[in-house]
C-alpha cells in the first residue's frame, strides 16, 4: 500500500511512534511540508520508505516572497523529496488571498516542471468557485504531471484534470457512506491515474472517522476502491502502488 499525502509533521510524537511502528506494511509514503515553518522537520521525517514533498500550500500564500522562493527552489534539489506542493487553490479559508494564492501556484508549477517533480493540487471552497477556477488553470497551464490531491468529484475538475493527464487521489471521504457519487467518479476514471492517500492527521477514512487519521489507514480507502473498481484488494494495492511509482519516481 502506498499513502501518496500526509502530513506527519502534524503529529503528535506518541502518533509518530505508532506510525512507525506501521511503516513496514507500507510501500511508500509521502508526507508534505505546507509552508517555510514545516519545510525542515518534513524533510527530517522522510527516511527509509518515507519522502517528502515541499510547497507553500494556499492558505498560506500571504507569506509567499522573494525569500521563500528562493527557499523552495532551495529545498526542491534535496534527494527526499519527490514533488512540490500542495499548493492550488483555497477560498473556504482564506478567499481575500486569491491573487497571491494564483502567483505562488504559478511558481510552483514552474518550480515543478523545471526539477522534472509532480505538482500535488488542493482545493476548497464552499460554492466550487475554486474547483472551477483550478479546473481552468489546469486546462490552460497543462503540468506534465499533477496530482489532484483528495479528489472530491467536482465535474468541471474532472474534465480537466482527465484532459490535463493528471492523476486522481482519493481520501478517506471514498469511504462515506453519502459519497456514492464520489465513487462513481472513481469508477469512471482511467485506472492508471488512481491514487489513494489518507492526508494524515486529516480525513480519516470509515471506521475511524471522528479521529486522527494515520498513514496506515490509507487499507481502508484502498480497499473501498478495490470494491467500487471491482477488484480484489491486492490486484488494487498493486495498481496504485505502481501509479504512485510512475508518478513520483520512488
Amino acid at each position: 500500500m502506498t499513502d501518496t499525502h500526509a502530513h506527519l509533521d502534524f503529529l503528535e510524537p506518541e502518533e509518530l511512534e505508532e506510525v512507525k511502528a506501521h511503516l513496514p506494511e507500507l510501500k511508500a509514503v509521502l508526507t508534505l511540508g505546507v509552508d517555510p515553518s514545516r519545510w525542515e522537520k518534513t524533510l527530517s521525517l522522510a527516511q527509509e520508505n518515507v519522502y517528502a514533498a515541499i510547497g507553500l500550500h494556499p492558505t498560506s500564500a500571504h507569506l509567499f516572497s522573494p525569500e521563500v522562493e528562493e527557499a523552495l527552489l532551495h529545498y526542491a534539489g534535496h534527494g527526499r523529496v519527490k514533488a512540490i506542493g500542495e499548493t492550488g487553490l483555497d477560498y473556504y479559508w482564506t478567499p481575500e488571498t486569491k491573487a497571491a494564492q494564483l502567483r505562488a501556484l504559478d511558481f510552483q508549477a514552474a518550480l515543478a516542471e523545471e526539477r522534472g517533480l509532480p505538482l500535488v493540487l488542493h482545493v476548497r471552497s464552499k460554492d466550487a468557485s475554486a474547483e472551477e477556477d483550478l479546473a481552468a488553470w489546469l486546462l490552460l497551464h497543462r503540468p506534465k504531471r499533477a496530482v489532484l490531491h483528495a479528489f472530491g468529484g467536482h465535474p468541471a475538475l474532472e474534465r480537466a484534470g482527465l484532459e490535463a493527464g493528471a492523476y486522481f487521489s482519493f481520501a478517506g471521504p471514498l469511504t462515506y457512506k453519502k459519497n456514492e457519487a464520489l465513487r462513481e467518479a472513481a469508477k469512471r476514471l482511467p485506472k492508471d491515474r488512481l491514487l489513494v492517500e489518507t492526508d494524515t492527521p486529516f480525513l480519516p477514512p470509515e471506521p475511524h472517522r471522528g479521529r486522527r487519521n494515520r498513514p496506515h489507514y490509507v487499507r481502508h480507502t484502498l480497499a473501498k476502491l478495490a470494491e467500487v473498481l471491482g477488484m480484489g484488494l491486492k490486484e488494487a494495492e498493486a495498481l496504485t502502488d505502481q501509479n504512485a511509482q510512475v508518478c513520483f519516481g520512488w
